[in-house]
């Protein structure tokens, strides 16, 4: 707490001199050191608290000015050390500013009475008439949103989240609005009752209202020209440009939402890039991205995703190119007006796939086509396994997480092959197998359900299913070995399905003891909760393994894995990884071979493919 002290009757003096004017010179109190020469007409109503003014302020590259305040009218205002406040059209009112802010040619900046500065409010996602199922507050990350959509309907546990989310709101929430240190605000209209953590830029905006902006050193936010933002949190690292209107959100770390993008009662996490087009009632998980003015992402979950445009889907033919964004997306629909449907292009996802998943089972065909020619519909199951875009998706994602050390409340796992991906593999695997036996091998085509699977198709499902499988667990047991971890496994945890919740793929045990315990008050806060998701995550390798070992077990036909079954599994890992190898290899000649890609990067991709025999040991 700063020790102030009240003006001297010299400087009041010099103030009043620099036509300066308080409603009573007795409520402004300064720092020890401070010295009035740096004020211009300015008015004071209220209690103010001011700082030292030192130092010179950097406007802009190469354009030091002299911290102080000119032409301001402030009213119950703290203001810290060595800050430059100036040209601030109506006033500062109720609000707590830190040291080294430049805050220039603003219209208001207030707090009104009753502000919630963004936290608390009950939104409805996925469905746009609904009654709310996701509570706005600092500390949410995609897991606990993932966990309010999911349990919507569980009263007790939703009340029990309610009540915990609010406490924690109460705890937290300050009496007036704050702006942290090194924050500059330029050019901008009206700020009310927002939070404006350190390290933040405000340049341009038109009008933020009942926000809180979590900017940070390490994850800086910047708000630019045109913004409107009301009743809506924006995370660490954080960029909203370009006039975008945005009300009633959640923007997680390391978001870019621009070029105009409109959002209502959504929320974005990790990673999200929005340009263009609209958002409703839409659950964006961590990479999901939407380029195109056409696209409205509406009452959907997504997660590693790219929206395509109603009106173009060019992007979709990009998988070689350093233009590709990812595969062809699951749920969306290409140019030639062939559906597809890709329920795995990496670990963590919760989609939402609309009339493309009519059917439950559709979904145990994972890494699959879903095709329309005229009124049939085709499955190519398990092609996406071998493709060029698959691949670049594996690699790439990791490197675009762009967040700080610092600023990651989402869980992302970026597991390709996991128990949860796998588990799906081995349904349509066997789904695939039962077809095959019952229908025999001398027929053209299968039936599953409403849908049509060529005979070779079916054959080569099964066949990249069983490179997966394999690619999967060699790769587990690689790592065991590696960390001497080859034993049974000392947890039963984990041998059951698993799912992914919004990026954390857990056992679903795990999943519903963490709701037992919070129905049952074993959990007393939302910190509990955030920290027993991060547990679970602790543990991944741990589950996995106890999963993992006993698929070994099954898929083999052993009892025990001996040194001589051990050498077994390696071998057809390898074998597995160069058959897939040479199958992406010829996924990118034949796209080559279209003369969409230049040479350069056709053999460097292919010089890529060659070293990957580098990981096999």
């Amino acid at each position: 707490m700063r020790d102030y002290r009240s003006l001297t009757e010299q400087e009041i003096f010099v103030l009043e001199n620099n036509s300066c004017w308080a409603e009573d010179w007795s409520r402004v109190m300064v720092a020890e050191e401070f010295r009035p020469n740096y004020f211009h007409r300015v008015m004071f109503y209220g209690d103010i608290r001011l700082g030292n003014f030192e130092k010179s302020v950097e406007v802009s590259t190469g354009f030091v000015k002299h911290s102080g305040i000119n032409d301001a009218t402030l009213r119950n205002v703290t203001i810290g050390n060595n800050c430059l406040i100036e040209k601030i059209g109506n006033y500062i009112n109720n609000y707590n500013i830190g040291d080294d802010c430049y805050i220039s040619n603003v219209c208001t900046i207030e707090t009104t009475e009753g502000a919630t500065y963004g936290e608390g409010s009950l939104i409805s996602v996925l469905n746009e008439v609904g009654e709310g199922n996701v509570y706005l507050f600092r500390a949410l990350n995609s897991q606990l949103a993932a966990m309010m959509v999911k349990y919507a309907n569980d009263k007790q546990l939703r009340d029990t989240l309610a009540r915990l989310i609010k406490e924690e709101v109460r705890i937290t929430r300050p009496e007036r609005g704050t702006i942290g240190r090194n924050v500059k605000i330029v050019n901008s209209k009206d700020i009310t009752n927002t939070i404006v953590k350190g390290d933040c830029e405000i340049s341009g905006a038109a009008r933020l209202s009942d926000c809180s902006i979590l900017s940070s050193k390490d994850a800086s936010v910047y708000i630019g020209t045109g913004v409107i933002c009301e009743n809506s949190i924006i995370c660490d690292g954080c960029s909203i440009t370009n006039s975008v209107k945005m009300q009633d959100c959640f923007v997680g770390e390391a978001c870019q939402i621009t070029n105009g993008f409109t959002a209502e009662a959504s929320i974005f996490f990790a990673n999200s890039f929005m340009a263009n087009g609209e958002a409703c009632a839409a659950f964006c998980g961590p990479f999901s991205a939407s380029h195109h003015k056409s696209s409205l992402l509406i009452g959907g979950q997504f997660s590693f995703y790219n929206a395509g445009s109603s009106t173009n889907f060019s992007n979709h033919a990009y998988k070689m190119g350093p233009m590709h964004y990812g595969t062809l997306e699951r749920g969306t629909k290409t140019a030639s007006g062939a559906y597809i449907l890709m329920p795995a292009t990496i670990g963590a996802f919760s989609v939402c796939f609309g009339k493309l998943m009519h059917h439950p089972d559709t979904r145990n065909l994972p890494f699959s086509y879903l095709m329309a020619y005229g009124e049939t519909m085709y499955l190519v199951p398990g092609r996406n396994i071998t493709t060029v875009g698959l691949y670049r998706d594996i690699k790439k994602w990791p490197k675009r997480d762009k967040r700080s050390a610092s600023s990651q409340k989402s869980i992302i796992n970026f597991d390709w092959l996991s128990p949860f991906t796998v588990g799906e593999i081995i349904q349509g695997k066997e789904i695939l197998e039962s077809l095959r036996k019952s229908s025999g091998d001398d027929v053209s085509t299968y039936n599953f359900h409403e849908y049509v699977i060529n005979a070779s198709s079916l054959r080569k499902g099964i066949k990249y299913y069983d490179i997966a499988l394999r690619i999967y667990l060699g790769a587990v047991l690689k790592r065991a070995v590696r960390e001497n971890f080859l034993r049974k496994p000392l947890t039963e945890t984990g041998k059951g399905p698993w799912n992914d919740l919004s990026g954390l793929l857990l056992p679903q045990s795990e999943e519903l003891r963490l709701v037992d315990d919070i129905k049952s008050g074993e959990i007393t806060s939302i910190k509990e909760v955030l920290d027993r998701f991060t547990e679970i995550n602790d543990h991944y390798s741990e589950y996995r393994w106890a999963w993992t070992y006993q698929m070994l077990l099954d898929y083999y036909h052993i009892d025990e894995l001996t040194t001589e079954n051990v050498m077994t599994i390696h071998e057809d890992y390898v074998k597995a990884r160069r058959a897939w190898i040479a199958e992406i290899r010829k996924d990118a000649e034949k796209e080559y071979a279209m003369g969409d890609v230049e040479q350069e990067v056709y053999e460097n991709f292919l010089d890529q493919l060659d070293h990957e025999i580098d990981y096999e040991d």
